[in-house]
């Protein structure tokens, strides 16, 4: 399956790195900010808030400062006018890169985006000049304890799941953008909140890298997810785990 690694590199790493950055929560405060201001506060008839809700829990966030966001979002008390901006380009070894923000300066976060990209041999381009390279599918996992393997696969494809993958880190479950909520829904129903449940930009063939291009490329991931504006990064390279292991002990 495209991209497979490349989306367990990606969260294996981001979630050991955040579990050490007290600014995820700024990132996770504005997302449920902007998800209670542009849907529903109530997060049953919000799927975005509810995504949102799972990943500010899995952060260990506590439950009022959640719901001071969700407050904020939904009374408008916060008037920070937030913008969701995607900016795309190519990294070292040629990789595609998708970067989303939520960002109150469009000028501020593409100048801050463009520099990260330049100093790591990077480029910037235009509106859809990588975004051909991947597809939008749904994109939930589980921790391992939460079902067995073949409990899982079942539920998942009852569901309506489009692929389910199981190994010793966990359950990674695939879906199109339009079965995302329903299967998502149907496994927390069974099996309890996941541990990450969003749509996702999915590669659809991977570029390897390793060496210094390797190194290089992770350096200019870190730089774009440490920018408070940028929510999610997604990529289309393969490293292996050999290599993942050695650029991030």
């Amino acid at each position: 399956m495209a991209g497979h690694s490349q989306f367990k590199n990606i969260m294996h790493r981001k979630g050991a790195q955040d579990a050490k950055r007290a600014k995820v929560f700024t990132k996770l405060i504005r997302e449920l900010t902007v998800a209670a201001r542009t849907g529903s506060p109530d997060p049953l008839a919000n799927p975005r808030l509810r995504a949102a809700m799972t990943a500010a829990r899995n952060a260990n966030m506590s439950k009022d400062t959640m719901e001071r966001a969700i407050k904020r979002g939904a009374g408008g008390s916060d008037d920070t006018n937030y913008e969701e901006v995607r900016y795309e380009g190519y990294g070292p070894g040629g990789v595609a890169i998708i970067v989303e923000a939520l960002t109150d300066n469009r000028n501020r976060t593409a100048s801050e985006v463009r520099t990260a990209f330049s100093k790591c041999g990077g480029n910037l381009g235009e509106s859809n000049s990588v975004s051909f390279m991947f597809g939008r599918s749904g994109l939930i996992r589980f921790a391992p304890e939460a079902a067995g393997a073949e409990a899982m696969f079942e539920a998942a494809l009852e569901a309506g799941a489009e692929n389910v993958e199981s190994d010793e880190t966990g359950h990674e479950i695939v879906t199109q953008p339009e079965d995302f909520a329903a299967v998502r829904d149907a496994l927390e129903q069974k099996f309890g909140p996941p541990a990450f449940a969003k749509l996702a930009w999915r590669p659809q063939n991977t570029v390897p890298v390793d060496g210094s291009a390797a190194e290089t490329l992770l350096k200019l991931i870190d730089q774009l997810e440490d920018n408070d504006d940028v929510q999610t990064v997604s990529a289309n390279y393969e490293i292996s785990d050999e290599e993942l292991a050695r650029l991030t002990a």
